[in-house]
Parts: C-alpha cells; structure tokens; sequence
C-alpha cells in the first residue's frame, strides 16, 4: 500500500487536529511544538520495517496513530456502554496516550529510527525496505517515547504512563507483573490501559486486511497479479511529492522518498 502525497498531507493535519481537539493548554502548545519540531521526519515515518508489519511504507506512521486514536476514542463508548467506570481516566489522557503510544518509533533527537535498507538481498527476499540504524542505543519503543516526551518537558499522568508502557498487552513479556496478578490489590485500577491495547490491535489488524488479505485471497488488481515480497514492478509512482511535502532535509527520508514516490 503506498499513500499519495496529499494523503500523508492530510493525515498530519488530522493528527495536529486531535491536539487542539482534546489536549488542554499548556500541553496542547508544547505537544505541538514538538510535534512541528520534528514534523518533517514524523510525517514521512513507517510504522515498522518490514513489508509484512503493518504499515511498512512512508506516511505509514501517522496513519496508524490516527486510527488508533478513533479507535480508542469509540471503544471508549463502548466499555462505557457495559458499565466499565469510565471515570478512572479522561478523554484526554485517552487521546494522549493513543496519540504517543509509538512515539518511540520515532527515534531520537538526533537519529531515525527506521532508516533505507541498504541490503538488496534483504529487500527483496524479506521484505525490508527500512533497518533498524544502530546509531541508536537499545530502548524499548514505549521506554522510548516517554523518554522522548520527559526530555522535552511535556508532563504526563500515571494513567498516561501506564498506557503508554503497557500498550503491547501480553504480546510483551516486560508487562506481564501488571497484567497477570491476580490479587485485586494488584491489578490496574483504571480500564485506559486496556482501551489502548485493543485499540492499537484493532488498528493494526486493519492495517493487515487492508494490505494483506487481497493479496492472500488473490483478489488483485491486474498490475499485481504477480505479486510477491519486494517484486519491483508493483507501481510506485506518484507525481505530486514536491507539492504537499516541500523540499526534504533528512538523507534518509531522500533516499526513501525517491525509492517511493518517483515522479
């Protein structure tokens, strides 16, 4: 799946709406600041780095943050709806945590995290158009992102906290001691951090119907009706680059926008 320039355009936009939308000041005005700060590199980021992964193409990030926003933002309504006490978190710190849940992903301050695969090997038979850029220190992705948030002096909850760590539910063996008690005394005391996994599941999950599921039932479009990981004659062009996303800083990002969006 690849996202024209005007889309990746309009998926920023609708990103910083959900920050004057349900983020209360002084934090709304800090988080766009970072946000704008780093606006060329995050708007432009995958969500992984593998064709196979959810999301794995440039615009893909954002994206994938935006539905789990909605998402999170409708399962709200639903646990409301069967009688879970809502009022252990706000809607706020519900679109927030949505909203950072990845922002690890992003990298640091001075690096990316996901940069052009330089292997062809790797390109081709696994499926990686981005690596892992090892100029990077080992962080998790949630221990990131909150790292990221605490260094640029944007304050967040515990709820907040505890959402955004625990994100990856059981998938990720480090939140077991929070999600398998079975004393009472021990277990969340507020729905958030559930809310967010589902959420983030339910996006993803999407993300691989939408990509995978044609391709898997050979429902194609003719032009990819020999499709297989990394085949090169998949169309890629897409003409309009330059007119939503300007001129580009990142090396990385050049190198992926020419591999993706040639003109």
């Amino acid at each position: 799946m690849k996202l024209t320039a005007e889309q990746i355009q309009e998926n920023w936009n609708e990103f910083l709406s959900f920050i004057d939308t349900y983020i209360s000041e002084p934090r709304a005005s800090e988080l766009k600041a970072f946000y704008n700060t780093y606006a060329e590199r995050i708007m432009l980021m995958p969500a992984a780095h593998k064709k196979e992964y959810h999301n794995a193409f440039p615009g893909g990030y954002v994206e994938h943050v935006n539905r789990v926003i909605k998402a999170a933002l409708e399962l709200h309504n639903v646990w409301e709806k069967f009688g879970v006490d809502t009022s252990t978190y706000t809607v706020e710190e519900l679109v927030f945590s949505a909203m950072n849940h990845d922002l690890g992903k992003m990298g640091d301050t001075e690096n990316e995290a996901y940069i052009p695969q330089t292997d062809q090997w790797r390109k081709e038979k696994l499926g990686e158009d981005y690596k892992f850029n090892d100029r990077l220190e080992f962080m998790s992705v949630p221990d990131r992102g909150l790292h990221l948030l605490m260094s640029h002096g944007i304050q967040f909850s515990k709820n907040e906290w505890l959402a955004i760590k625990l994100h990856d539910g059981l998938y990720d063996d480090a939140n077991k001691p929070y999600l398998m008690s079975w004393n009472p005394e021990t277990k969340p005391r507020t729905s958030l951090i559930y809310i967010i996994h589902q959420a983030d599941l339910l996006a993803a999950r999407i993300e691989f119907e939408k990509e995978w599921l044609p391709k898997l039932k050979g429902n194609l479009p003719p032009a990819e009706k020999n499709f297989t990981l990394g085949n090169k004659s998949q169309p890629k062009k897409i003409s309009t680059k330059t007119k939503a996303l300007g001129s580009v800083k990142s090396e990385g990002l050049k190198n992926v926008m020419d591999d993706f969006f040639k003109d």
